[in-house]
């Protein structure tokens, strides 16, 4: 498919704009505000606040299916480290994950097919706040996303740093692993650090639950199981003399099968509130986000698959590819409604950085070839008769 030159660059100065002022989950007030403005430009019906600070842009071609495109506008809570002329001007905040490229290329999809209107039915494109740990998907669908925009399937597309650009790759099942972030406080005695005898050491039994809670994927799991716990913050603690009350240990649990991630959620449960009893320590745990698998419904893949193999070399789609064990809370969308999830590559002449790395920048030469694959995918799902 032909993207105009003229809409390319455009989208390449919408990019550039949004990651110079990025905005963290449910803060993105300028951000929602812009793509509600460019969608109404455009002709599309504008739907905003839904999930806080979400859009929904509708536009309608006659008769047929409804379907929705879904990209997300929030940034992270990281400093940026390189130095592109348009850097970051929000310290300490910055677009580390390329949802500042999503939603260039998402707004520029919904102008084209806007001005060439060869599909027939009706697209929602939905733009979603907070997708970073906060549940802003979730939030759409609570907030009644699919009862005031009923359609048929839910698409998202996501850069992927490690596949080069040109290429994409989807599955008939798994993309993404479920997330369960959690936080575990070990609740002990506090005393002298000389006289350990005469309190319960929270730090003692932190550290070997640490160590114990690896032993879930490492033996009481099949090595064929998907499952990957992470503790990632300990605070506890306040002065060198002295042994603290209590200390608190954050982390997360990725898995890739529904079974596996409840028989592990049962087991980490029972090492926090048994495993340090005999040490004198109360141990409880909250869970403080969760997101399912992020699972596509196979229809929906496979007809991402043939788009794919429409606009790229045969070579480049990537069919059945490893999922990965990061997660993405588009999830809760594909929940509610069939979908597909897919990757575009983001590797140009070199390796790009990994994602939510301080050096990450959004690799412009996807944008092109973004707007052609949701504007194909549109067409091909909504055939004009």
């Amino acid at each position: 498919m032909a993207i105009p030159v003229s809409l390319i660059e455009d989208a390449i100065g919408w990019r550039r704009q949004l990651h110079a002022q990025p905005e963290l989950g449910y803060q993105e007030i300028k951000t929602s505000g812009w793509v509600a403005e460019q969608l109404r430009a455009a002709g599309l019906q504008v739907h905003t606040g839904l999930g806080g600070t979400g859009v929904v842009g509708t536009l309608e071609n006659g008769p047929g299916p409804t379907i929705g495109f879904r990209a997300d506008m929030d940034a992270l809570p990281i400093t940026e480290s390189g130095n592109p002329v348009w850097r970051s001007t929000q310290p300490g905040v910055m677009h580390a994950c390329g949802h500042d490229g999503h939603t260039a290329m998402l707004v520029a999809a919904a102008k084209h097919l806007s001005a060439t209107r060869r599909f027939s039915g009706t697209l929602h494109f939905v733009f979603q706040p907070a997708e970073e740990n906060l549940g802003g998907a979730r939030k759409m669908v609570a907030d009644g996303l699919f009862e005031l925009f009923p359609m048929s399937a839910i698409y998202g597309m996501h850069n992927w740093p490690g596949l080069p650009v040109g290429h994409m790759a989807v599955n008939s099942g798994a993309m993404m692993a479920s997330l369960d972030a959690f936080e575990i406080t070990l609740h002990g005695k506090s005393c002298h650090a000389a006289m350990p005898e005469n309190g319960a050491d929270p730090v003692v039994a932190a550290a070997q639950l640490i160590l114990a809670l690896q032993t879930i994927p490492a033996r009481r799991l099949s090595p064929l199981a998907s499952a990957v716990v992470s503790i990632t913050q300990i605070n506890g603690g306040e002065a060198i003399n002295v042994i603290p009350e209590t200390v608190v240990l954050r982390g997360t649990l990725r898995c890739l099968q529904a079974d596996v991630r409840a028989k592990v959620r049962e087991m980490i449960d029972a090492f926090v509130t048994t495993f340090t009893v005999p040490l004198g320590i109360e141990g409880r745990i909250e869970y403080l986000t969760d997101y399912p698998v992020t699972t596509n419904n196979a229809a929906e893949a496979l007809k991402v698959r043939q788009c794919a193999l429409s606009l790229l070399p045969a070579e480049n789609v990537h069919w059945e590819v490893n999922p990965s064990m990061a997660s993405e809370d588009f999830a809760c969308m594909l929940e509610a409604c069939p979908g597909a999830y897919f990757w575009i590559g983001a590797d140009g002449a070199t390796p790009s950085p990994p994602l939510h790395n301080a050096q990450y920048d959004f690799n412009d030469e996807m944008i092109g070839e973004g707007i052609a694959l949701w504007s194909t995918l549109a067409e091909q799902l909504l055939p004009a008769s």
